[in-house]
């Protein structure tokens, strides 16, 4: 498996990428071409651009969770889409993998801060797959639906509001999920955010991949001012596994990219990365 980081808070010195408060990986296993999470913005198309990628040939456009910054990315490669269709371009039909709650109102002390698109207007541009439970994307990347939150300290404090049956409700993240590769040598775990934990994420890989090897973590920790249990009960946790490397970033503070390297070596993240794992 290839991943390319096309959206991330920071970009690889002398690299000329754009970045933002946001996440969106480029992900190439074998045939299969998967865009996961797609950031705030239009930059995902540009930096892919300066890759030399391509986004007219993506499978799966997989959403790690409904929050802006994973989904905002959607406007533009609907119009890119768009454009393509009509000037006669190949039009890429992804199908898009999300958690049913993905695509609901959500909102923050006010504001807006869910999906500017719903699933009636994504459905005119994607086959849409929206799932609670595990579903195999290849033979070996899976997306996790909705993650088991099984620990005592991760305990989600609900993230504003969103709509759930005509009704607005605590949100409490639920649409939160992440992917897993399943490689020869163990698991390589993706994620958004990790709000419904980070080490809940990781040992709902192993449980659904039956496979308690980690060699990798990447993506948003969740981690810039946790509640002194949950931090606790964490670093404890990461001091606990065997993972050699992890790729913190996005959502995950300095100091806790700096504790966690007690555990795991720690390697800086940045648009323009590229991990290969075999």
């Amino acid at each position: 498996m290839e991943l390319k980081v096309l959206v991330d808070n920071n970009t690889i010195i002398d690299r000329y990428f754009l970045a933002e408060p946001a996440v969106s990986y480029l992900i190439r296993e074998g045939d299969t071409k998967i865009l996961f999470d797609v950031g705030y913005s239009d930059i995902l198309i540009k930096n892919a651009q300066k890759m030399n990628e391509s986004l007219m040939d993506i499978d799966y456009v997989v959403i790690s969770h409904g929050h802006n910054d994973h989904t905002g990315g959607l406007v533009p490669l609907v119009k890119y889409y768009s454009e393509a269709k009509a000037e006669h371009f190949n039009y890429p039909h992804p199908t898009l993998i999300a958690h049913p709650d993905a695509f609901s109102y959500k909102e923050y002390e006010g504001d807006d801060i869910g999906s500017s698109l719903d699933r009636k207007r994504l459905a005119r541009y994607f086959n849409t797959r929206l799932v609670t439970e595990p579903l195999w994307i290849t033979e070996h990347i899976v997306f996790l639906g909705e993650i088991e939150r099984a620990n005592n300290f991760e305990k989600i404090e609900p993230i504003g509001r969103c709509e759930h049956l005509d009704s607005m409700v605590d949100d409490y993240v639920k649409d939160d999920s992440a992917l897993v590769y399943k490689s020869s040598q163990g698991l390589v775990i993706v994620t958004g955010c990790s709000h419904s934990g980070i080490c809940n994420i990781i040992e709902y890989a192993k449980k659904v991949c039956g496979d308690e090897r980690v060699i990798d973590v990447i993506g948003g920790f969740h981690l810039m001012n946790p509640s002194e249990l949950q931090a606790v009960g964490t670093l404890k946790y990461f001091s606990e596994q065997n993972i050699e490397t992890i790729h913190p970033c996005h959502c995950t503070s300095l100091e806790y990219k700096i504790n966690l390297s007690k555990s795991s070596h720690v390697v800086d993240v940045g648009v323009g990365l590229s991990l290969d794992f075999s």
